[in-house]
């Protein structure tokens, strides 16, 4: 309880800041990249509920062009993401920019990671509580899986991580999230062939437990 109340947030500061002085040539080589590639702002951003389900604008790279059809509709995920924009989310590149989320206080270096706004309603009451925590970059479910857990199993890591805050955990889970990036490990940067969770309002909107979301949407 100390570490999350006095120091969790300091060090959140203190390391992102470094993160983003050591690891800038990186991030300026994949911006110019980006830039000379698709021809458009390297960065995007997306309204997210962070802490209290307070909503903010995380920051990543984009790793997909905007390749439009004849109707002036985006293409599908998978005739816009490159062969640089696979690599840049294999190693994860894309978040850096949110070490400056970090920064401002809206994400932290460990925590649960921040979702689509429109999931809102299908939290289970206890899930809820990854909200009294900051959002992170990465976290215990992404360590456990990321894109190969079920909701179910993600939310209940976030909600383990919330119960078992101490700097020990979080120091693991920063080695054990450059390990998985080094080898790849759990991570599918490549939708061709992937089999992918279904977005969680697709999985829950049928379930008895949030049939009152489907109600008020009527």
């Amino acid at each position: 309880m100390t570490y999350k109340k006095y120091f969790k947030r300091p060090l959140d500061f203190m390391l992102s800041l470094i993160g983003l002085i050591v690891l800038s040539p990186l991030l300026l080589i994949a911006i110019i990249a980006i830039s000379i590639s698709f021809k458009e702002s390297p960065f995007f951003t997306q309204k997210r509920p962070g802490r209290r389900e307070i909503i903010f604008s995380v920051l990543k790279l984009k790793t997909m062009n905007s390749k439009k059809d004849a109707q002036g509709n985006l293409l599908p995920d998978t005739d816009r993401l490159t062969p640089m924009g696979i690599f840049i989310r294999k190693t994860s590149i894309d978040e850096l920019p949110q070490l400056i989320n970090v920064l401002k206080g809206e994400m932290s270096l460990i925590g649960p990671r921040p979702l689509l706004i429109r999931y809102l309603p299908y939290y289970t009451q206890e899930e809820r509580k990854r909200f009294l925590l900051r959002p992170g970059i990465t976290g215990l479910a992404q360590i456990s899986g990321r894109n190969f857990i079920s909701w179910d199993d993600k939310f209940a890591k976030d909600v383990e991580y919330l119960d078992n805050i101490s700097f020990a955990l979080d120091l693991k889970i920063i080695l054990l999230t450059i390990k998985k990036i080094v080898t790849s490990e759990g991570i599918e940067a490549d939708p061709v062939g992937n089999v992918q969770l279904l977005a969680l309002d697709d999985e829950r909107k049928n379930l008895e437990a949030f049939a009152h979301v489907k109600e008020s949407n009527l």
